[in-house]
């Protein structure tokens, strides 16, 4: 792939002295018939030299063999066709002879020449063949991604024979390039130094998926967008050459070939070495998915220990709770006004406590979930009760949506009690003082839809998915909200667990609305119409 001065200046002298040796062979040959020419046939001399046209043309290719077979053709004329020694045609058949000659001869010369063309593309696509499947073997071989992708850098680097080469990794989802495996001597120029269009080349042919080029003083060339209709990127008087890795039409990486010379790519190099590109692109892929695959088992580590700690602490709060509670009741028997404050704290405590134990079990798949053929004004109902202690001067609306006598559906009635409960103390929370919380009922479709509305601050954008986090407050939440920000979590779980669900949605006018959706039934399901409940 690169020519060197040296080497360029041996290929001349050995085509030089091939073409010597040839037409040496071909005096040698020709003196030879002179001296027994009174004994030889027109056709002795034509098979005579036409070997010589043939072993021309096999090694030394088409050129040799057509200016042998012409050097041949005046020859045969010149001392073997009356008059001798004279260009002359005696004989008018002897035209037939030479032109015969010359015609087998230019044929024979253009077939070996076409064989022989063949059978070097042929060597060449087994050789890439065997690369390629040592390229998987040593990939396949490597025992983590990193190694694999070091082990194909290394392959590319020996099969191109450059002297650098080097993957790049574009981070997921931003600008940022590594170096994540390097094969091959470091070379003194480097064109990471080089900078295009604000950002470092490698970056550059990531961000744009083109190809780029180093020249060896330095310019930079860049590859013609794909809609731009120009000629492919020419790769002359390049020491530098980047292509851009691509899985699925998703850029991954860089892939980068340096050379102390100028190199040059032929058609067959290039289209091998878009196969090599490929492995390469493979090969990051690999490390990406790799490190994945391990950020996401450290967190599924992190998560179990964390419900692990919670499910253990939240047990062992309890019973030490149950002590405060019990000695500050003895408190307030006595006349110490404290104690209200310290029962007050060891409630809400307990509350906390509870949540983390649900959340605990949710999490771990130990939920039973009954579901039973309940009405919903049922539901509806108990939260108002539930929360009636929670109202602290603002008021709740409830509603059932009209035209049907009754809406009834089939879900767990603790459960859902548990999670309606939680988005209406939520909706209480932020709502202001002397607000309005409505809470309404409705079907749509198969499933019961229970809205709970205020007219609070509402939820950034940003944020509006992470609510339902474990543990997550909104920003700008007052310190003094109460909470630890399980309520919501808890509630979409316990819908979940039902086949139903919970979700956001910003509020006409100001505020949220959180929609509590549960499995519907008919009354024809209602067995000899009565309605199964569970308090």
């Amino acid at each position: 792939m690169s020519h060197e001065t040296g080497p360029a200046r041996r290929h001349a002298a050995s085509l030089r002295s091939q073409w010597a040796s040839w037409f040496a062979i071909l005096a040698g040959v020709t003196v030879g018939m002179l001296a027994v020419r009174e004994s030889l046939d027109k056709a002795h001399v034509a098979l005579g030299y036409l070997l010589v046209v043939l072993g021309a043309s096999s090694r030394g290719g088409r050129a040799l063999g057509l200016s042998v077979s012409g050097v041949a053709f005046l020859s045969f004329n010149f001392f073997f066709l009356l008059p001798h020694y004279t260009l002359v045609i005696a004989h008018p058949l002897d035209w037939l002879i030479l032109f015969a000659f010359l015609a087998t001869a230019s044929v024979a010369a253009q077939l070996l020449a076409r064989a022989r063309s063949e059978a070097r593309e042929a060597e060449q696509r087994a050789m890439e063949i065997d690369r390629l499947s040592s390229l998987g073997a040593e990939a396949l071989n490597a025992g983590r991604a990193d190694e694999a992708l070091v082990a194909v850098a290394e392959m590319i680097r020996t099969t191109l024979g450059v002297a650098r080469c080097e993957i790049h990794l574009r981070a997921a989802g931003g600008e940022r390039v590594t170096l994540a495996a390097a094969a091959g001597a470091t070379l003194p120029a480097d064109e990471d130094l080089v900078t295009f269009a604000g950002a470092s080349l490698v970056e550059w042919v990531a961000r744009s998926g083109r190809r780029a080029i180093v020249r060896a003083d330095g310019t930079v060339r860049i590859e013609a967008a794909a809609d731009a209709g120009e000629p492919p990127l020419a790769l002359a008087d390049a020491h530098t050459l980047l292509v851009p890795l691509r899985v699925r039409d998703r850029a991954v990486g860089v892939l980068r070939i340096a050379h102390s010379a100028t190199m040059t790519l032929d058609h067959a190099q290039q289209r091998f070495l878009t196969a090599l590109a490929y492995y390469a692109a493979l090969g990051a892929e690999r490390v990406r998915l790799v490190a994945e695959a391990e950020d996401a088992e450290v967190l599924r580590q992190a998560g179990q220990l964390k419900d692990a700690l919670l499910a253990s602490v939240s047990h062992d709060i309890r019973t030490p709770l149950t002590t405060i509670k019990a000695l500050a009741h003895d408190l307030g028997a006595s006349g110490d006004e404290r104690a209200i404050i310290i029962e007050e704290e060891a409630d809400r405590l307990n509350r906390f406590v509870a949540d983390l134990l649900d959340l605990s079990r949710i999490t771990g798949g130990a939920l039973t979930v009954t579901p039973e053929i309940t009405a919903a004004d049922d539901l509806l109902g108990a939260t108002i009760q539930r929360v009636s202690g929670a109202l602290d001067g603002r008021t709740l609306n409830a509603s059932i949506e009209e035209g049907e006598p009754l809406l009834v559906g089939r879900f767990d009635f603790v459960h859902s009690l548990r999670a309606l409960g939680n988005l209406v103390e939520n909706a209480l929370k932020y709502s202001p003082r002397g607000g309005v919380v409505d809470l309404s009922a409705r079907r749509v479709n198969g499933m019961l839809e229970f809205a709970v509305a205020d007219r609070g601050p509402g939820v950034a954008p940003a944020e509006q998915d992470r609510i339902f986090e474990p543990f997550y407050r909104p920003s700008g939440t007052a310190p003094d909200i109460g909470g630890a920000g399980l309520g919501l979590s808890i509630a979409r779980r316990l819908a979940e667990a039902q086949s139903g669900s919970v979700a956001y949605e910003p509020r006409d006018g100001g505020g949220s609305v959180f929609v509590l959706r549960l499995p519907a039934a008919d009354l024809a399901d209602v067995p000899d119409g009565s309605m199964a409940r569970s308090l």
